[in-house]
């Protein structure tokens, strides 16, 4: 072989190679586990930043039925500011999985496909430092994601 021809085909070689992990990383970015993390990245961090209002916007019909927008954005900043002593939290995301025909509570109709995501959000309050850990149910409707909450007993 040839030094030209040698040259050549390491470069085809590098090419193909870049090309492959380039697919793999943007596979990896659009699946539909991610995306449902970054939506439940996004609702956190508004409520990080006591933007209840947009992380309200955030939520399924369903949840959207349960709390009147007012009242849901009164309510976050009275329960953790003022009984919890709380002004920020941090919060981490955890193991993704998609679960089929699921529902909100036992009267619900089910919704084809949710992605539950675990978030544990950290708190320093007046009353210690403590762990809340909840499983976040994301599903894209019309086009956007949605988050809804577990409330079967």
């Amino acid at each position: 072989m040839r030094g030209g021809q040698g040259k050549g085909l390491i470069i085809l070689l590098l090419v193909v190679m870049v090309g492959i992990a380039s697919t793999v990383y943007i596979l990896y970015i659009l699946s539909p586990e991610r995306q449902a993390e970054k939506a439940v990245d996004s609702f956190y961090t508004f409520e990080q930043d006591g933007a209840f209002s947009s992380s309200w916007a955030m939520f399924h019909p369903f949840m959207q039925e349960k709390f009147d927008k007012a009242h849901y954005i009164q309510d976050r900043a009275h329960v953790f500011m003022n009984h919890l002593g709380v002004t920020t939290f941090s919060f981490t995301i955890d193991d993704t999985q998609e679960i089929r025909n699921w529902k909100i509570d036992k009267d619900r109709e089910a919704i084809d496909i949710v992605y539950n995501v675990t978030v544990a959000q950290h708190y320093q309050g007046k009353y210690g430092n403590f762990t809340l850990v909840q499983n976040v149910y994301a599903t894209k409707l019309e086009g956007e994601w949605r988050l809804l909450w577990d409330y079967k007993k």
